[in-house]
């Protein structure tokens, strides 16, 4: 462990204080006391994506395991289109903890909608590999150029002319 990483890891448990709101009259409401309660924070974790390829790993190995067992067997088991429906009532979730602010919610729907998204991959057979090599393909180019140059219309199943909204 590198020594800034030491002396970080020795301050934790930290305190920290919640948002100080103050009624008219300058006093502190019992909610806002409340909030004033210092409350242990975790250790910051290194951001590290190589946890999605782990769990790519595993829920790739899950694809013939008995459902019965396993969650991502039973998601793999259903197909592609209830994986899709699945992965898309997490986002729906995940977006609507982000509307209300709930930032815990939102980062436990977020875990949510990354693990469906690997469990769509699975299904789909599409690779981590093959997403990350896509951003790697994207990067340092203007969202709007990039978008501009991709915005055609994609064919979705035996519709022709159906496509995505630029």
């Amino acid at each position: 462990m590198a020594k800034s990483e030491k002396n970080k890891a020795a301050a934790w448990p930290r305190k920290v204080q919640g948002k100080q709101s103050r009624k008219p009259s300058g006093k502190l409401s019992g909610k806002t006391k409340k909030a004033l309660i210092t409350t242990s924070v975790a250790p910051p974790v290194a951001s590290d994506a190589v946890v999605l390829d782990r769990l790519f790993a595993v829920v790739e190995s899950r694809r013939d395991a008995d459902p019965t067992v396993s969650h991502s067997a039973r998601l793999l088991s259903r197909g592609p289109t209830k994986v899709a429906q699945k992965f898309g009532e997490e986002a729906v979730e995940c977006l609507i903890e982000a509307v209300a602010g709930n930032r815990d919610a939102l980062i436990a729907e977020s875990a949510d909608v990354l693990y469906h998204l690997l469990v769509l991959w699975v299904s789909s057979g599409v690779s981590p590999t093959d997403v990350w090599a896509e951003l790697i393909r994207r990067e340092g180019i203007s969202g709007l150029a990039e978008k501009a140059a991709r915005a055609k219309p994609v064919v979705v199943g035996n519709r022709p002319g159906t496509s995505k909204i630029p």
